[in-house]
């Protein structure tokens, strides 16, 4: 009988944390910003037919930075928990909260127990019925879920583009200006132009349905 090679537990988990790191930098970076109407995201997208940001419910949206297939595996499956909770119970019942809990137990269980963790991140936007009302999460490779109102960056250079961001953020920013500080951003830490964008604005202005796609 052959003795299984041993890996220290530490070691696995730091292979593995390297491996998604590694994954989820050779992504291109999302951001998502408050203004004064609600909450635009923002990602550098050249394709015109591959989606990063979606709408997943009422006043919810979902972004996903790093391998495509995996985000929008996860995508799906937050949709259906969407539409099932709403349906079961009440539509004020879905909420990103709820959401980013459901993600972060499924990344967190592909971590732990998977020989290859998900090399994505998980942005969550959410506009509550009243003005004002903004939640941001965002879920890591390994299940952790940061919580955020104002601004939020997933992606290779999140952290960076975070601290570039928060330089130039400042309450109730117009949707141009906050359009513009999101592209200059991307463009300082980038060191170079965009290859083109993708953007939505999740506002109670546009109704029940707060999501909207638009033009940068």
């Amino acid at each position: 009988m052959t003795i299984p090679f041993y890996v220290p537990p530490e070691q696995l988990v730091r292979d593995k944390a390297e491996y998604a790191r590694k994954g989820i930098a050779r992504g291109r970076s999302i951001v998502a910003l408050s203004y004064d109407e609600g909450i635009l995201i923002l990602a550098e997208n050249p394709s015109t037919t591959l989606r990063k940001i979606s709408e997943v419910y009422d006043r919810i949206a979902f972004a996903g930075a790093g391998r495509f297939n995996e985000f929008e595996t996860l995508r799906k499956a937050g949709i259906r928990q969407a539409d099932i909770t709403g349906y079961m119970y009440s539509r004020n019942d879905v909420n990103a909260r709820g959401l980013a809990a459901a993600f972060s137990q499924t990344l967190g269980a592909v971590f732990s127990h998977e020989p290859k963790p998900y090399e994505v991140e998980i942005l969550l936007a959410e506009v509550g019925p009243a003005p004002g009302d903004r939640a941001l999460f965002k879920v890591s490779y390994d299940g952790t879920v940061y919580a955020e109102t104002d601004l939020v960056a997933i992606g290779g250079k999140a952290d960076d583009l975070t601290t570039q961001l928060r330089e130039g953020w400042r309450e109730n920013l117009t949707l141009e200006e906050a359009t513009t500080l999101g592209a200059e951003s991307f463009r300082e830490i980038e060191g170079r132009d965009s290859e083109g964008w993708e953007a939505a604005v999740l506002s109670l202005d546009n109704g029940r349905r707060a999501f909207r796609r638009i033009e940068v």
